[in-house]
């Protein structure tokens, strides 16, 4: 069974972001999906090669594949099913640049430019989403 883990580059500066990534993390711990904070100085290249040793890389950019929560859900279930471990990277301030050439692997959450600390936050709360619809909880409402 494949871990999934959500990497954020850089520790929340905001106090309510940061109350939020620890609410969903918590939740998400008993899911075998975890976050991981990068230092916010590490470099952009040392970073992705940190994060794509194991697994399968995902960046989150505005530029990337939408989906739905249900289809997203979808996904997550493939993930979790999967012997191949999934990374989700948020990226940090300025973007992916010089990763274009990983565009088959980015997803988006919105179409809207966000910060990178929201974006983490809607990510999560994504994760747990899909987790809870995976479950047939009523979580998610149609």
């Amino acid at each position: 069974m494949g871990r999934i883990t959500i990497h954020i580059h850089g520790l929340p500066k905001e106090q309510a972001y940061d109350m939020m990534l620890k609410n969903y993390q918590a939740r998400l711990k008993s899911r075998n999906i975890s976050v991981e904070y990068h230092a916010k100085k590490k470099s952009i290249q040392a970073y992705v090669s940190d994060i794509g040793k194991a697994g399968k890389l995902f960046l989150l950019d505005e530029q990337g594949m939408q989906y739905t929560s249900t289809e997203f859900a979808d996904l997550v279930k493939g993930w979790s099913i999967s012997d191949q471990d999934i990374n989700l990277a948020i990226g940090p301030v300025d973007g992916w640049h010089d990763y274009s050439n990983l565009s088959d692997n980015q997803i988006s959450l919105s179409k809207f430019t966000l910060p990178h600390e929201l974006a983490a936050v809607v990510l999560t709360e994504q994760i747990y989403r899909a987790t809870e619809i995976i479950k047939g909880t009523k979580y998610h409402r149609d």
